[in-house]
């Protein structure tokens, strides 16, 4: 259902640097990119991840209890993507662990805009 997800930044640069570094873990790169924003994906592929000045010109803001859910392929790389988010200048939002019952293990991280993700598996 959803095909694509956008966060707002004030540092284009800055975001480019860690969706590169996220996109790259998860096998894709970047699919469209203009002054103003950057999209990662795959066309035709699963919801992509874009990052965007915001068009009325006033700072980004983020969204509060907003967060975006990446889908990882196992534990390993749900342990890569966090490391990769906290190395690119991201910050910690819970490390890399089961949660709750089901076999659903996640680790959650802000991009350096303040943006909330995780990085999950489920079973």
């Amino acid at each position: 259902m959803i095909g694509y997800v956008t966060f707002g930044t004030s540092d284009l640069a800055r975001a480019a640097a860690f969706y590169d570094a996220i996109a790259k873990e998860m096998g894709s790169g970047r699919m469209m990119e203009t002054d103003a924003y950057i999209a990662w994906g795959t066309p035709g592929g699963g919801a992509g991840i874009a990052a965007s000045l915001p068009f009325d010109g006033k700072p980004a803001t983020v969204g509060n209890g907003t967060m975006v859910a990446l889908e990882a392929k196992d534990k390993e790389q749900v342990h890569r993507l966090y490391k990769i988010a906290i190395t690119q200048g991201g910050t910690d939002e819970g490390p890399p662990g089961p949660r709750g019952e089901g076999g659903f293990y996640a680790a959650y991280f802000r991009d350096p805009d303040g943006n909330k993700l995780n990085a999950f598996i489920m079973g």
